[in-house]
């Protein structure tokens, strides 16, 4: 099997809230998908989908998606797609860095193999495990009050994991964490995400205050060495996500016993085969899991599913259901919540047909 054409289509996937907000000041309104095709000799179709959090998240931008792939595609022409390893090499050797631009492809690969195989995704990534599994849901940055509303709605539909977005002033985010535990029941897990928002004495200081309740406190700093610095003196379990991006960092975060949990993102490491990677070495090393991806629609939540659902339960702490976040679906087949906890396609590849008609026109087209 060949690869003979790839595809990139630029969707706007906004929001049913309108806006998301997160430290600093932080917003997105719209988000700018990029939902690429990737097309054999064999009439087998992949896809795969990179949306990322605005251009100040991560190091990754929308239209870096598709400049990235008019670069990178034309060396993968003619490769087997079904050989995602040593495609993986090649997409390194031909373009370094930018993991996020190969992520699309590296997905739409794994898509392809499952149907080739006759097999979902999940399948080929470990193993099915258990009939679903728990979503949370990030709330977006507001008032102490609002955010806590948001909470009880959430929790009200069966949501039971909850990423509060803090990282602004530190005094409004300790009232922020106490009036949404106030709202949750034994069961349920809170985490006050702070993206990297807090200076290290403040992240320490809101660890203090908050120390009689039950929260996790994720990435609290810029850099590795001051969350590793506010860990050693946080008494609440601790997450580290923007500061994990690959194998050597994750190794040197559990060497220095800098977090109880770790969030890995697909395209914040490139990719579904490099995702399993340190995925299967934190089920080795026994660290917990947040799997997910930065943003997306219906594709991208096909790709987490999977990945999710081929983790072993007592590692995955938990993942997320963007396609319900956003108001335009881009794909048939797609997996949805069901009272809070979800479920991979049973159907080959990642059993998704994308909706031709909202895709319109390829922004790029490689032979």
């Amino acid at each position: 099997m060949k690869i003979i054409r790839i595809l990139a289509y630029r969707v706007e996937l906004p929001l049913h809230e309108t806006t998301y907000k997160w430290s600093g000041g932080k917003s997105v309104t719209l988000f700018d998908s990029t939902i690429v095709r990737v097309e054999t000799d064999t009439g087998l179709v992949g896809h795969g989908e990179v949306c990322p959090l605005g251009p100040f998240y991560l190091p990754a931008y929308a239209e870096g998606v598709r400049t990235g792939l008019r670069e990178l595609g034309p060396h993968l022409i003619g490769d087997d797609p079904c050989q995602v390893a040593k495609l993986n090499r090649k997409m390194d050797a031909v373009l370094k860095g930018h993991p996020y631009v190969k992520s699309g492809i590296d997905v739409a690969c794994w898509d392809i193999l499952g149907q080739a195989c006759g097999m979902p995704v999940c399948e080929l990534l470990g193993g099915r495990y258990g009939p679903d599994f728990h979503l949370y849901r990030a709330i977006s940055q507001e008032d102490p009050d609002a955010m806590a509303a948001k909470v009880a709605g959430y929790r009200a539909e069966g949501y039971r994991r909850f990423q509060l977005k803090v990282g602004g002033d530190p005094d409004v985010d300790i009232e922020r964490i106490h009036a949404v535990a106030a709202q949750l029941q034994t069961g349920d897990r809170l985490v006050a995400d702070a993206n990297t928002g807090w200076v290290q004495h403040e992240a320490v200081r809101v660890a203090r205050a908050v120390r009689d309740v039950d929260v996790y406190i994720e990435q609290p700093c810029l850099t590795y060495e001051e969350c590793l610095a506010v860990r050693r003196q946080c008494e609440r379990p601790f997450v580290l996500d923007e500061t994990i991006d690959d194998l050597h960092m994750l190794l040197r975060a559990k060497a220095d016993l800098a977090m109880d949990v770790v969030n890995l993102k697909i395209s914040k490491l490139g990719g579904l085969t490099k995702i399993r990677q340190a995925r299967d070495l934190c089920v080795s090393l026994g660290i917990a899991m947040t799997l997910e991806d930065s943003w997306g629609g219906d594709i991208a939540t096909a790709a987490i599913a999977h990945l999710a659902h081929s983790t072993p339960t007592e590692f995955l702490f938990t993942t997320t259901d963007f396609n319900s976040y956003v108001t335009v679906s881009t794909a048939d087949g797609a997996p949805m919540r069901l009272n809070g906890r979800m479920a991979a396609s049973n159907s080959p590849g990642l059993g998704i047909a994308p909706r031709m008609d909202v895709l319109g026109k390829p922004a790029l087209e490689i032979t």
